[in-house]
């Protein structure tokens, strides 16, 4: 079982390595951030892209945010131009933080059920396994964005969470 404290932190390392990877997928041009890369989305831009949609429909059902469009598949078009991913990444980063910070540890204990697309069906788990996992999902996509910017001779700086986060966290 996660707490409050282990959320914070997870939404503060998310958005610390989000900030690191979208500066070195800066320093590419549209056509490097677009090509494909054999990732499971294929290109730098497309899985950053699903991660904004996938963050979206986590705190959607978590804190009531609106629901991205499409599903999965469209989820790799949810911003097709770099400008506007980047400014939809610092918002929803500010957003994970803001709730984090503002969370009620009972909430962690309940259950949540939602209608899964993916699944075709209703579906309930625990609240904790579910906040575990948005953040699970951001780091194993993340880590395919890290692989792709390396292989284009970008470096991020450190990735490892005691060494990206200033402690104590406030």
């Amino acid at each position: 079982m996660i707490d409050a404290a282990w959320v914070r932190l997870m939404a503060a390392y998310n958005a610390e390595m989000n900030r690191r990877l979208y500066a070195a997928a800066d320093r590419l041009d549209e056509a490097a951030r677009i090509a494909p890369r054999g990732a499971f989305f294929g290109s730098i831009h497309a899985t950053l892209s699903h991660l904004v949609w996938g963050d979206r429909s986590w705190m959607a059902r978590f804190a009531g945010w609106p629901k991205p469009e499409g599903g999965i598949a469209d989820s790799v078009r949810l911003h097709p131009d770099w400008a506007g991913l980047k400014a939809a990444r610092i918002e929803i980063d500010a957003g994970i933080v803001a709730w984090a910070a503002s969370l009620d540890p009972d909430w962690l204990r309940g259950d949540l059920g939602w209608f899964s697309g993916a699944l075709g069906r209703h579906v309930e788990r625990p609240v904790w396994v579910l906040v575990t996992h948005m953040f699970n999902h951001q780091t194993h996509h993340r880590g395919q964005v890290h692989a792709m910017l390396t292989a284009s001779g970008q470096a991020t700086g450190d990735t490892d969470l005691p060494f990206v986060l200033d402690f104590p966290l406030p």
